[in-house]
């Protein structure tokens, strides 16, 4: 891979020119000439890359592969504060040019950059070591294990050499694959996604102005390429470089990088997911309850404005048609509401999106619509779930019979299901879990994900490393 450069056309931030994108190599920025990338209408600027800085040799350990745990946690930790107190404006600097690319309105944006130092707290950082891989010790040398026949075997979480292909819906995505790669120890380049492509060297930037030269901060690179490009990914996506392609995004780019799964490479897959919820009958006991609901709905409905794998998009309502109506309307008066992951606006709906909904709207009383077209949140109700995928703040509310029916409506797509009230959980939960489910919460509480607990149906550390034994 010797000399493998690739370039484009050259140039140069000025007033007024495309924002220029950092790249991180090896913990370092890289000084390189920049090229042009992204839409005519929307053209960023980023260094050409060279292939060959982007991969680390097999015949050398990564640079923290023999890192003590407690030391990685401590780096993590200072980086977290070092995020919060932004001494240097890196996260501001990120969150300046974040603007010009992220489809998040600027509100949602530094309010999720004001909380990304969370990731990096001990507590949550051993929740991680301690209920993913069962304790440290695996991660900082070989764990003994007694076979039933008597004989005694070791084995080792070994550091892996991964790629992350991150998803940019969400800042906090870059900060916990950071935190993954991080501990465990091995190599990882980042790939920048188009719709965030300044969270992560913002990040990585960070950790190395608290320990410049650092192992672990050596151990990262992160860069932009545009997602497909089979001049990249045909050199980079090989086992003599990476064990494993961690891969987050739409169904195009799941499929894209399964064609290089083979023998040796492996693909960690946090696939496109959408998420619902199950709003029980006791929401209309009281006028207090229905607005608790309601409140609890539209949380899970706004988060990060509906961008996010857990923003719920159906929700099903168990009770009459009149009933569902009552809560659709109040839905629709909370979806206005600005939260901290969420503007009062959003989006405006798209056109052919509103011709689909000016035709349900035409169908009363079968179907009802609150809301208008301005972003600012639309509730559709209708007899069953709608074949379009709801966006932009926009819910479909079903009346169902029962809780139990609403199941039927779940599958492997689905991620989370928020339900209402919470002692109405177990009646569902392993029918959801049956029809593929990943995760249940109390609605409400679909945004963020306790550390530790599994993650699309597995536990992230487990998965990304390479397990070896000594038998």
């Amino acid at each position: 891979m010797s000399g493998t450069t690739l370039h484009g056309a050259p140039s140069q931030e000025v007033d007024g020119s495309p924002v220029a994108v950092v790249h991180v190599l090896r913990g370092e920025v890289d000084p390189g000439s920049h090229i042009t990338h992204g839409r005519p209408d929307a053209p960023f600027t980023a260094p050409a890359l060279d292939l060959d800085r982007l991969v680390w040799p097999r015949t050398d350990p990564g640079p923290a592969f023999h890192v003590p745990v407690a030391e990685i946690v401590d780096l993590l930790v200072e980086t977290g504060e070092a995020l919060k107190a932004d001494r240097d404006g890196l996260l501001a600097e990120a969150l300046d040019r974040m603007a010009r690319v992220s489809p998040l309105p600027g509100e949602v944006l530094e309010r999720a950059y004001a909380v990304l130092w969370r990731s990096f707290q001990r507590p949550a950082l051993y929740a991680q070591i301690d209920h993913e891989l069962g304790g440290a010790d695996v991660l900082d040398g070989w764990r003994e294990v007694r076979l039933p026949e008597g004989r005694i075997a070791a084995t080792r979480a070994f550091p892996p050499r991964l790629v992350h292909i991150i998803a940019g819906n969400a800042p906090g995505v870059a900060a916990m694959s950071v935190v993954r790669g991080a501990l465990t120890k091995g190599v990882n380049l980042l790939k920048l996604p188009s719709n965030d492509l300044f969270t992560a060297t913002a990040i990585l930037r960070t950790m190395a102005s608290v320990a410049p030269g650092h192992p672990v901060v050596r151990s990262f690179s992160a860069v932009y390429w545009r997602g497909g490009d089979e001049a990249v990914e045909s050199v980079l996506f090989r086992p003599q470089f990476f064990d494993k392609l961690v891969a987050w995004g739409g169904e195009a780019t799941i499929r894209g990088a399964l064609k290089y799964v083979g023998p040796g490479f492996e693909l960690v897959s946090f696939d496109p997911k959408t998420s619902i919820s199950l709003i029980g009958r006791e929401a209309f006991a009281s006028a207090v309850a229905l607005e608790q609901a309601a409140e609890a709905g539209a949380e899970d409905a706004t988060f990060f404005n509906q961008q996010a794998c857990v923003a719920s998009r159906f929700q099903f309502v168990e009770g009459s048609e009149d009933e569902a109506d009552r809560y659709a309307a109040l839905l629709c008066e909370r979806l206005g509401v600005a939260r901290q992951f969420s503007a009062a606006g959003g989006p405006r709906v798209a056109v052919e999106l509103r011709e689909e909904i000016d035709v349900l709207r035409s169908l009363a009383p079968e179907y009802r619509v609150w809301g208008g077209y301005d972003g600012r949140g639309l509730v559709i109700r209708s007899p069953e779930p709608v074949d379009f995928h709801p966006d932009g703040k926009i819910v479909n509310v079903v009346p169902v019979a029962a809780l139990s029916d609403a199941v039927t409506h779940a599958g492997v797509a689905t991620q989370t299901v928020g339900v209402y009230p919470d002692a109405r959980k177990a009646e569902v939960r392993d029918a959801l879990a049956c029809a593929g489910v990943q995760r249940v919460v109390s609605l409400g509480r679909a945004g963020g994900m306790a550390p530790g607990l599994s993650h699309d149906g597995f536990y992230p550390l487990q998965r990304l490393m390479r397990w070896v034994n000594d038998e």
